[in-house]
């Protein structure tokens, strides 16, 4: 019977559907984290009698024909880039980018990595790096003298030195834009590389056109909404017993079948 290999594909898609929705609540407090969302298509037909053929030697057409749908697949897991809420946190390295845009991070491999996550902090020569330590791209230093650091809202950066009044420009944050953010790959560490598919990184500066603009003080939040995952948890977990049900009424007719006389 085929309702047992379709009802079955429907159970191993609701297990993904699951699994997307498991790690978008595990992820509702990382910083600069985007909730994912499961798609699916429906898998090929066979045809027990094709739509259009002949039904007569006349030439009358069959008008709807007899499809039998095979099931349920897979076809994207996609990560909506929806801006999250920024949260104030009176740490001076601490960054949120309001608007498009991401940081750029140099990698151990050497590798650009992307990310929102401006949770940044300061190596033992001054320079600007990530919560793992790694270099915010294009290398910002700030003097080990430095009394104070201010970041305005188009990236620069912005030292005060003991003994004097005016601030000092030492460098300037640069964000970095894609035609499709969706195609990023995913690396963990609220990280993100390029791919073919995401197209080649637009750089500039903060606060110009088609850029966000730099919060210092703050870092932006996970965009998973509880109350929305919660639900599509329950409707889930629904569509999975309702699979299993119908795995459980073919087994019970192939039984009857086997019980005749």
């Amino acid at each position: 019977m085929r309702s047992l290999d379709i009802a079955g594909t429907g159970m191993q898609a609701q297990q993904t559907n699951v699994e997307v929705i498991s790690n978008n609540i595990a992820n509702m407090t990382t910083t600069g984290f985007k909730r994912r969302r499961a798609e699916f298509q429906d898998l090929i037909y066979q045809n027990l009698r094709r739509v259009g053929s002949n039904s007569s030697d006349t030439g009358t057409i069959v008008p709807s024909g007899a499809q039998v749908g095979l099931g349920v697949r897979t076809a994207a897991i996609y990560r909506i880039n929806e801006q999250g809420n920024l949260q104030q946190t009176a740490n001076t390295l601490d960054m949120a980018i309001q608007g498009s845009g991401y940081f750029q991070v140099t990698m151990p491999s050497g590798d650009t990595a992307y990310t929102r996550d401006g949770t940044f902090g300061m190596s033992a020569d001054g320079t600007i790096v990530s919560a793992d330590g790694y270099i915010v791209q294009p290398g910002l230093q700030i003097p080990t003298n430095a009394t104070g650091v201010t970041v305005n809202a188009s990236g620069q950066v912005q030292i005060t030195l003991q003994g004097q009044t005016a601030p000092q420009t030492v460098g300037q944050f640069q964000l970095a834009t894609f035609p499709n953010e969706a195609g990023l790959e995913a690396q963990g560490e609220n990280m993100y590389l390029q791919t073919a598919a995401s197209g080649q990184p637009v750089t500039g500066n903060p606060a110009t056109p088609g850029f966000g603009k730099v919060m210092q003080g703050f870092v932006e939040t996970s965009n998973v909404n509880v109350v929305s995952e919660i639900t599509n948890l329950i409707t889930a977990q629904r569509a999975y017993e309702m699979n299993s049900r119908v795995i459980t009424t073919s087994d019970d007719m192939l039984n009857t079948l086997n019980n005749l006389r």
